[in-house]
């Protein structure tokens, strides 16, 4: 079972920084592209930002130069450098990833893997 951990949500007045960490473990083959999506109360799950295992990286308009996406592929993990926080940006921020893991056959197969949220909140 492939699992993604969280960690470094919380409580942040408006202008100020986070910086959100992912760490994958279980029975991975190849650690795909990995992505930071947000959803707050009563609006839809929104990609935030993406990279791919070579680095190449997408954002929303709305995080466009305030946030930063990198990833440590000897460590597994994705990072989400958030600048200039807005009262708007308060969600539930999660981790998401395309993981190859082997099948019973030694094989490989893909899945999407989710993590379990982590809130930020940003006061005004």
């Amino acid at each position: 079972q492939v699992q993604l951990v969280e960690s470094g949500g919380g409580l942040v007045q408006a202008g100020g920084s986070l910086r959100l960490s992912c760490a994958a473990s279980g029975s991975i083959f190849r650690l795909n592209a990995m992505g930071w999506y947000r959803q707050a109360p009563g609006k839809q799950r929104e990609l935030v930002a993406a990279i791919t295992s070579g680095g190449d990286t997408n954002y929303a308009d709305s995080v466009r130069g305030r946030f930063t996406i990198s990833r440590d592929n000897a460590k597994n993990t994705v990072y989400l450098r958030m600048n200039s926080l807005k009262p708007e940006e308060t969600a539930v921020y999660y981790c998401n990833a395309d993981v190859d893991v082997p099948d019973y056959e030694g094989d490989v197969e893909g899945h999407d893997v989710w993590g379990q949220g982590t809130q930020v909140t940003v006061s005004a």
